[in-house]
């Protein structure tokens, strides 16, 4: 037994030096493992589960450390109880993702304290392996990854352990054996992911529940709804330029248009009905194409650069343009999607609109914010020109004391009033919602556009990474002959948030405002922050995204072309045979050999012990011997005889130098009498 993992890393019985036995220091092991899959859940879990799961493993310890019985069935079957009703109470309902790997979980902590026999040990390392694939339901990156590969290695040590019945290795060794059993699945398991046709979706089919929340823009705007997203610094959407990148200025990210008002948020009245025919859009120059890859939001929306000029194709779920010029998909978007994106940042979108089609574009609640309204007609009285009101009232938030800040003042009933005649500091949501409310009490069509403003392109691998940080608001206006047109009013406050990015106006911290994070490139920091993102890219377009479009692409480069999925079957099959020949090969090469002289001595053996004289763990083939022919009740003087001459021409052969031991005449003659002694 290995004495340094029993007293260091499973510690000692009462302060004293004595290692401690073997199956206690096992079942740690195993608790250990089955806390290495359960931890990660805790993320995500409600916090009475998790902690009900780390009592049930501590109470499990508890009782290994103390030598004490397992609890009677009565008292398990109280917890159990307990466990289900907090989880009902947790989740409203027993069914679906959330609520069926909590029980599960709950499960595995339970069976941790009914283990009786060897049975019931695989029953847990079982579970324990099912519950690491759920540990994947919500997150499949690279660190949750890099954990399930540590958790699979401990609980292959933890069942190779339980294996053993007579002397066991060290840990060290029995660890790299976990390993080894994990190394050699890896070559397999590589064919099976190239190989094995792809199908369109998860490979599970179970409903996203409505409970679970996802990072993102939010289908409506109030005061503090972007400003919380822009403390976030998530990956939104990453984008690979095919022609060259926009202009920072330029890079407005199209999401979600609003046209309601009801004096505190902002939401869209007729829930993106599409758009009908092809848009009143004309565009001018050469486009910009791109390719986005999303992270799932939960919602329909998708993010084009300012303005898309054609749908992209997503497969299995098709996109459409509302009639704002609005791209959605046909179902939410769950999983992580890509696709491919053609825009014109010059264009002229619906100038040809009649007045009555403008009018949900003018409509404010009533009653409300009666100095933003006078404020308005003043303004109105100056100019006729809808642009030149525009440009005015950017000049006024220019002029102003206006401050661009992440944590504005709280504002009341009348909030467009409060924010621009009395905190005068707000967040980009709070300047695009006055601007459009104040073009609306002059008669200018105008509504609200959120998405995401700018962008930072990592330069490890080339890609334009887009964050919840750079989430944004702004406005359109509909001018005569020019339709809508983007007017920014945190560009006039805080120009250097267009010019750069947010970072540049307030930067962030973190560790508890410990390290600032800065916009360079060419701190520490930034730079591993690149090559790690970088790295989770690539883990993302090569990995997660290995699409049936990008395996027939791979297959066709191999020269595999028109490849059904009937074909890559069989390609896998022969393929995954000779990888399972090659990785066999090593190991049938360095088994160990059998002794053709110890097998016939082993015969004897099981002749012998037939016979009612088994041969003992100690006893050499002299002492066998002695004590075979001392015997006077069953063996008869002739074989007694030839068991006497076999084992002394045994002991003679074995011990004897090599060439001794390589004469054929000696092994035949031990052969010959073998047949005697039977």
């Amino acid at each position: 037994m290995d004495l340094s993992l029993n007293s260091a890393l499973l510690a000692m019985r009462r302060g004293t030096s004595r290692p401690m036995s073997r199956d206690k220091a096992d079942t740690l092991l195993l608790l250990v493992s089955c806390g290495l899959v359960i931890a990660p859940h805790t993320a995500h879990l409600p916090i009475w589960t998790s902690i009900q799961c780390a009592a049930l493993l501590l109470w499990r310890g508890w009782l290994t450390f103390r030598g004490l019985r397992m609890p009677p069935k009565w008292l398990l079957l109280s917890v159990s109880v307990i466990a289900l009703g907090t989880t009902y109470l947790s989740f409203h309902r027993f069914f679906g993702r959330e609520p069926g790997v909590a029980m599960v979980i709950l499960l595995l902590g339970l069976k941790l304290l009914e283990m009786h026999a060897k049975r019931d040990l695989f029953v847990v390392v079982l579970v324990s392996f099912f519950v690491m694939l759920t540990n994947f339901f919500y997150s499949q990156s690279m660190g949750t990854a890099f954990v399930m590969v540590l958790a699979l290695i401990a609980t292959l040590t933890t069942q190779l352990s339980f294996q053993y019945t007579g002397a066991v290795p060290p840990f060290a060794m029995r660890l790299r054996m976990g390993a080894m059993i994990l190394g050699l699945a890896v070559p397999l398991s590589l064919v099976l992911f190239v190989l094995f046709p792809r199908i369109e979706g998860p490979l599970w089919s179970i409903p996203g529940d409505g409970a679970s929340g996802r990072t993102g823009l939010s289908d409506h705007m109030s005061p503090g709804s972007i400003t919380d997203l822009a403390q976030s610094d998530d990956i939104a959407f990453r984008v690979k330029f095919i022609d060259p990148i926009p202009p920072q200025t330029k890079l407005y990210w199209r999401a979600l248009i609003f046209d309601t008002y009801d004096g505190h948020t902002w939401t869209h009245s007729d829930d993106q009905h599409p758009q009908i025919g092809r848009p009143d859009l004309s565009v001018r120059g050469d486009p910009v194409r791109y390719q986005v890859t999303q992270e799932p939001t939960g919602q329909r929306w998708l993010f084009a650069l300012d303005l898309p000029h054609s749908l992209p194709a997503l497969q299995g779920n098709p996109a459409t343009f509302s009639k704002d010029m609005q791209t959605m998909a046909l179902r939410p978007i769950n999983d992580r999607v890509r696709y491919d994106f053609a825009s014109y940042p010059d264009y002229t979108l619906q100038a040809n609109q009649s007045r009555n089609s403008l009018l949900q574009w003018l409509q404010l609640p009533i009653n409300s914010n009666p100095k933003a309204r006078a404020f308005a007609n003043q303004l109105r009285a100056q100019s006729s020109d809808n642009a030149a009101l525009a440009d005015n009232l950017l000049q006024y938030f220019h002029g102003q004391h206006f401050s661009y800040t992440l944590q504005p003042p709280l504002l009341g009933d009348d909030a467009i009033d409060e924010f621009l005649f009395s905190t005068q500091a707000g967040f980009c949501e709070h300047y695009a919602g006055a601007f459009v409310f104040l073009m609306r009490a002059m008669g200018v069509p105008a509504r609200v556009v959120t998405g995401y403003q700018g962008g930072e392109v990592n330069p490890v691998d080339g890609y334009m990474e887009v964050r919840q940080s750079d989430a944004h608001a702004w406005a359109e206006i509909w001018l005569e002959q020019r339709g809508w047109v983007r007017y920014d009013p945190t560009a006039a406050v805080a120009p250097e948030r267009i010019q750069r990015n947010l970072v540049s106006v307030i930067p962030r911290t973190t560790l508890g405002g410990l390290i600032t994070l800065h916009s360079g490139k060419e701190s520490l920091l930034s730079k591993l922050r690149f090559n790690w993102e970088a790295v989770n890219n690539a883990w993302n377009q090569w990995v997660l995204n290995y699409s049936p479009e990008k395996q027939r692409g791979f297959l066709q480069s191999l020269g595999l072309k028109n490849v059904d999925w009937e074909n890559m079957i069989e390609l896998m099959v022969i393929i995954g045979a000779g990888v399972v020949g090659i990785m066999s090969l090593p190991l049938m090469i360095n088994r160990q050999k059998k002794d053709p002289l110890q097998n016939v001595y082993l015969s004897l053996c099981q002749v012998m012990a037939r016979a009612g004289y088994p041969r003992e763990k100690y006893e050499g083939p002299r002492d066998y011997r002695l004590r075979l022919i001392a015997d006077n009740t069953k063996l008869t003087p002739t074989r007694k005889n030839a068991i006497d001459r076999f084992l002394r021409l045994y002991e003679s052969l074995r011990y004897a130098d090599l060439q001794v031991q390589q004469s054929k005449s000696g092994f035949t003659q031990l052969k010959s009498l073998l047949s005697e002694c039977k």
